[in-house]
């Protein structure tokens, strides 16, 4: 049998920006591990997340009075590291974590030295310096965006418990993604941002209801 490395040695490669942009696709193929954790069958993607983040900042940046542009580009560039390293959970109980929390941050800033080298410029290195603005919270866009993505994190939440639009079953214990709005109401900053979020929990709770009810025929 051909081995998938064999199979693939003598076709044309892409260089530069072509290859910096598929290396960044394979956030196509992450899994958000969180998801995975909590009994979602075929959850959503990292790519996915970050594109969920990146509307909600053009939609919500400049009510917030922010750069809306400079918000997406943040967006679109916070998760980009787990391209290589994977969606690392931050579980509540740090001990249960695959890597501490600074392991984590070296690997993730070596993997975007090296996504960078693949494609050197003044293009790689602004799309590294919205990331490396996200991980400072450098800035109200940045720390904007940190708060979409928590809000993207609670949609999801919501969308998974209603049932997906392919209507598949739910299968995840009753409550089991309550701790993802636990963890967003203990990180969120902005008070636009909390508005949103006391949005949402309460149509969250609302199909717990109605979920628990088509159970026990109440």
């Amino acid at each position: 049998m051909v081995s998938k490395a064999a199979l693939f040695a003598n076709l044309p490669g892409v260089n530069g920006r072509l290859a910096f942009v598929l290396d960044a696709f394979r956030l196509k193929e992450r899994a958000r591990s969180g998801w995975e954790l909590r009994g979602i069958d075929d959850g959503e993607s990292v790519a996915d997340h970050s594109w969920g983040t990146a509307l909600l900042c053009s939609m919500f940046a400049s009510e917030a009075g922010l750069d809306a542009a400079r918000t997406v580009e943040i967006a679109l560039a916070h998760d980009l590291a787990e391209a290589e390293i994977g969606d690392v959970p931050s579980l509540a109980n740090v001990a249960d974590r695959p890597m501490t929390p600074a392991e984590k941050a070296q690997r993730e800033s070596a993997a975007m030295a090296r996504l960078e080298a693949v494609w050197p410029g003044e293009a790689s290195a602004r799309v590294k310096a919205r990331w490396q603005e996200y991980e400072d919270r450098a800035s109200g866009e940045a720390r904007f965006v940190r708060d979409m993505n928590l809000i993207d994190m609670c949609l999801m939440a919501l969308h998974y418990e209603r049932g997906r639009i392919d209507m598949a079953p739910i299968r995840h214990a009753p409550g089991a993604l309550d701790e993802f709005f636990e963890s967003a109401w203990e990180r969120i900053d902005s008070a636009f941002a909390r508005s949103l979020l006391e949005e949402i929990e309460g149509a969250y709770r609302e199909a717990q209801r109605m979920r628990q009810a088509s159970i026990t025929g109440a």
